[in-house]
């Protein structure tokens, strides 16, 4: 079910960022990898049903990207397509667990942001 769908180079483009989200990195841009040059609904058909809990927080960004999309630019959401979605290291928050013999073994709870930017679709 591989679909090819372009942007114009010229065409408006509305994006929205998730800041410090629970999650790992790598984990996040494997789904990220999976949604992006899809339509906005294949897009929330995949995340629907994708067993990684990263979708949340991913499903949550988008609907913003394609909400900015219809309030600023006035575009209909059936023709949107991801243009481009990335994830980049956020920081880390550290934790301490009590071990045996009295250490203690540092935990690094980590965050990331992530960025989605949609586009009007261009039929080629």
């Amino acid at each position: 079910m591989t679909t090819s769908t372009t942007t114009a180079p010229d065409a408006a483009t509305a994006q929205a960022h998730g800041r410090f989200i629970r999650g790992s990195v790598s984990k996040v841009r494997r789904v990220l990898d999976q949604i992006r040059g899809r339509t906005y609904r294949d897009a929330l058909i995949m995340l629907e049903f994708m067993p990684y809990r990263s979708t949340g927080p991913i499903t949550k960004v988008l609907r913003s990207a394609v909400a900015n999309a219809e309030h600023n630019l006035g575009l209909d959401p059936s023709s949107l397509v991801i243009s481009s979605a990335s994830a980049d290291m956020g920081p880390s928050m550290k934790r301490y667990r009590p071990r045996a013999q009295g250490r203690a073994y540092q935990i690094k709870k980590q965050t990331c942001h992530i960025s989605i930017a949609v586009a009007a679709q261009t039929d080629s």
